[in-house]
């Protein structure tokens, strides 16, 4: 006991016969920081679903800032029979609003299932018999920041990891050369930054990557992914060094944070084999680049395409910096806008999957945190502003592909469209809707943390059966 370099762990091996030790092992074992048999914390190697899950990859068209329901995929006639005129259970949300306001785009009904579909998204609606419409979805509280991490980590007010983090540590990835869950979002970052897509309390090395995807050139697009004086040998070399002093540092540690760094490290070296051919679109035929359109959407989602197709798990694609969505005034202008944006490249990948055979196995989710009033929202002076305030008591959101029953509608809102009434649907029933249709029980998707095991849908959620396949 004289030896000024004992660490803790041998101070605690060596007293009391051990038994500090084996205190020590429980504390680490409730924070997963333990190597076990199912090889090391953190690790990114693919591994086996629950259960036979019908999907394998998820891709999530996240429109930050909240798109109108009742003006995309939830049509109400209602509003038009009184339009100027005050609703008679208008709901408190965070900003004064008006009279009904009925929507200025026509819905038609379209495909075998006839579900009703705004002109917003007609080439979308072309695809309706693919896709479930929940029209009951609620969240907690109609303000940004909270919600976005109810919808991505499924809680509003505690650090929780995100969705994709959760599916990471699941089910790992199938490609080890590139992330196994990336965010892209064109022009910089939304809303509560990367918050929106990290890992929190499970290993780092199940974090989302952030792509800014306004760029066309690769190492813009990617920052640093070759290095401009050194070989990939002399690399490789410098990371093998490194790698071996890392793990003798952390061999007396268990440091979770230096082993997600190491694991970055290690990853960021083997992008350089395949970022190029996954992110470059050159050798895309031309009916493909023209199916998806020539904007930065339509780029990002072809991106987001080939990433999936390369054993990426989870792609998130952001509409943009920000909040674009966040229309509270002029809405038929911005919606009009930014849906155009959009509907080209969501139909042509869903026709893309269709003709690979992806769409079987790939899980498409759109929506946003939450949906906007059926009222008009006021100025300071109590004047029209032709925009939509938020609403989070009752929202749209879809899904398509693996798992999922096209051409189904789950779901309603009130007459107007402000409350969730029929089969309402927390952000909970639809994370472990997800889960399941991916082969993971969201009851048992748990990690030990802090004494406690933590999951994805907290206490809460229920799945969705009506809506699978």
């Amino acid at each position: 006991m004289t030896n000024p370099h004992i660490n803790r762990r041998d101070l605690l091996s060596r007293s009391a016969l051990g038994l500090g030790s084996l205190a020590l092992a429980g504390v680490l074992g409730d924070d997963q920081l333990l190597a076990s048999e199912t090889g090391t914390p953190g690790s990114l190697a693919a591994r086996s679903p629950h259960f036979p899950g019908r999907a394998k990859r998820v891709i999530h068209f996240f429109l930050n800032g909240g798109p109108s329901h009742v003006d995309t995929f939830d049509p109400k006639p209602a509003l038009a029979k009184y339009a100027g005129q005050p609703l008679a259970n208008t709901l408190t949300t965070e900003r004064k609003t008006g009279a009904a306001f009925p929507s200025p785009f026509s819905f038609k009904r379209y495909g075998e299932s006839g579900i009703e579909v705004s002109e917003l998204f007609s080439r979308t609606a072309q695809h309706i018999d693919d896709i479930a419409v929940i029209r009951s979805m609620y969240a907690q509280v109609p303000n940004h920041e909270p919600s976005l991490m109810l919808m991505n980590c499924g809680d509003s007010v505690q650090t929780r990891p995100s969705m994709g983090s959760w599916l990471m540590y699941g089910l790992g990835t199938e490609n080890q050369n590139l992330p196994g869950f990336i965010s892209m979002c064109p022009g910089g970052l939304p809303i509560k930054d990367n918050e929106n897509w990290q890992s929190a309390f499970l290993p780092g090395a199940f974090q989302g990557t952030y792509i800014d995807s306004q760029h066309r050139e690769f190492r813009k697009l990617i920052e640093n992914i070759e290095h401009p004086q050194v070989s990939n040998d002399v690399q490789r070399r410098q990371l093998d060094l490194l790698r071996r002093w890392n793990h003798q540092h952390l061999q007396p540690r268990h440091d979770a944070q230096l082993q997600a760094r190491i694991q970055s490290y290690e990853l960021a070296f083997r992008m350089q084999q395949d970022a190029r051919e996954a992110f470059e679109l050159a050798d895309e035929p031309q009916h493909i680049l023209d199916l998806y359109g020539s904007g930065v959407h339509g780029r990002q989602t072809l991106i987001a395409r080939r990433l999936l197709e390369r054993g990426v798990r989870y792609v998130q694609l952001w509409h943009g910096a920000g909040q674009p969505w966040d229309n509270h005034d002029k809405i038929e202008d911005n919606h009009r806008k930014l849906a155009g944006e959009l509907d080209q490249p969501i139909a042509g990948l869903l026709t893309d999957l269709k003709q690979r055979g992806m769409l079987d196995d790939t899980l498409v989710l759109w929506g946003g945190e939450f949906g906007r009033t059926p009222t008009v929202e006021l100025g300071s002076g109590g004047a029209s502003l032709l925009g939509r305030d938020h609403n989070h008591w009752g929202f749209s959101v879809w899904m398509a592909g693996g798992g999922i029953k096209g051409g189904t509608v789950y779901g309603a809102t009130d007459e107007f469209g402000f409350r969730a009434e029929q089969n309402r649907t927390s952000v909970h029933d639809l994370h472990a809707t997800m889960l399941h249709c991916l082969g993971l029980d969201h009851e048992r998707l748990t990690y030990r943390y802090a004494g406690r095991d933590f999951r994805l849908t907290d206490v809460h959620g229920n799945v969705i059966h009506d809506i699978l396949a």
